[in-house]
């Protein structure tokens, strides 16, 4: 049986997937900077040949909003078009040809490279995961007031749910540029922080604050959704039950 490897293998979305991957019987490799025996460090790229040796199919879920992207990708891709890597699969982000923003040009940047590869490709885009906005809403909640972004509206997707959509990419033929995966509802930055609110059991009153720039506008125009493509199931509440066990508003 041929291996799958996961880059960023470690990470909330990628520890899900080869959870998935593994209960379904496939051979993965987890590629992370820690994760042994492939402990690889793809800015460095030092015993990345080896580790993609024998491997058909690569999931790249490995990101940092820091930078590297491009970088490490670049790497990744390279080590695998030596080894005879047959199918590259690639998450994305829904609008990072939509909104200026640094981290989006960069995931954008990789989306071509992909392509570019000469390998066997898929990319699959996908709205903001659950576990971001709590961490977003966890970070507003650190001030007495809660500042919110007046106009925004975000449609999160329950992580699981990409995890699966990723499984089934990995073990099929590369399909380019597959349809985007967006969460079940379109819910307004208040509305998100009110839910937040409740599950956590914690009270701050809510500010909307205008903002300016070409992000902003992006952002409040939509161009980080895709509301005609709402195939997630789980909402924003239900993943808060779970990681917030009482309850409580819920």
């Amino acid at each position: 049986m041929t291996a799958i490897m996961v880059t960023g293998g470690t990470g909330t979305l990628g520890r899900l997937l080869t959870e998935r991957l593994r209960t379904g019987g496939h051979e993965v490799r987890v590629l992370s900077r820690h994760a042994q025996p492939y402990a690889v460090d793809l800015r460095k790229g030092t015993g990345l040949a080896e580790a993609v040796t024998g491997v058909d199919t690569i999931v790249h879920c490995a990101s940092s909003p820091r930078g590297g992207d491009e970088e490490m990708s670049r790497r990744l891709i390279d080590a695998a078009r030596d080894a005879g890597v047959r199918h590259l699969v690639y998450i994305s982000i829904v609008g990072v040809d939509q909104v200026p923003l640094g981290y989006y040009r960069s995931k954008l940047a990789v989306e071509r490279m992909v392509e570019a590869s000469g390998i066997g490709w898929t990319v699959q885009r996908t709205t903001q995961f659950h576990d971001l906005v709590l961490r977003v809403m966890q970070g507003f909640a650190k001030l007495p007031v809660m500042l919110l972004p007046a106009g925004v509206r975000d449609q999160p997707i329950d992580t699981d749910e990409v995890a699966a959509r990723l499984a089934a990419l990995a073990t099929a033929e590369p399909a380019g540029r597959v349809a985007d995966m967006g969460g079940p509802e379109v819910r307004t930055f208040r509305d998100l922080a009110r839910a937040y609110l409740r599950a956590s059991g914690r009270r701050r009153p809510l500010v909307d604050v205008p903002l300016a720039g070409r992000t902003y506008r992006a952002i409040r125009a939509g161009g980080h959704m895709v509301p005609g493509l709402a195939v997630g199931e789980g909402t924003f509440e239900q993943f808060l039950k779970d990681r917030f066990p009482s309850g409580e508003g819920l």
